[in-house]
């Protein structure tokens, strides 16, 4: 058992921590200098996962924000060739968003950027307080994602 924190000073000093951690890999992948930002290699790994290209509105599902954002993203990354729009070969009305080989590439650099940035963050630690770290992590990720039953959230 835990003890209290009544006045919610550890949990704020938590989320503080959580998101300079956040930061701190933010500041690691801007400095490879890869030009693409945090939202586009978002993109760009979600647009990985797909078997074959998928819709804009696919994409605003997947990603949780409203299609116009979609829109914009894919705007940038297309200006920069590594994404490109092609229409449904079932319904030409309908525009699928595929990777280039250059947006392949840059996901190549993104993931090797992020495991390097990982590697810098993490060095500290011992790798049994990896294991634990990712454990707690897990939960906190596995409790946010559960439906919450009780009192009002704040």
């Amino acid at each position: 058992m835990t003890a209290p924190d009544p006045d919610g000073l550890l949990a704020e000093q938590l989320l503080r921590l959580t998101r300079r951690v956040h930061r701190i890999q933010k500041h690691h992948l801007e400095r490879r200098g890869l030009g693409v930002t945090p939202a586009q290699s978002r993109l760009l790994r979600t647009l990985a996962h797909y078997g074959s290209p998928p819709r804009m509105a696919d994409l605003a599902e997947r990603l949780e924000v409203v299609p116009r954002a979609v829109t914009t993203l894919v705007d940038g990354l297309e200006a920069s060739g590594k994404v490109r729009r092609v229409p449904d070969p079932a319904n030409r009305r309908v525009i699928r968003i595929e990777l280039t080989e250059d947006g392949r590439a840059a996901l190549r650099e993104l993931r090797a950027a992020r495991r390097a940035a990982a590697e810098e963050i993490l060095a500290p630690l011992a790798d049994e307080q990896r294991a634990v770290l990712g454990d707690l992590l897990n939960t906190l990720v596995d409790g946010a994602a559960a439906p919450h039953h009780g009192g009002p959230s704040v």
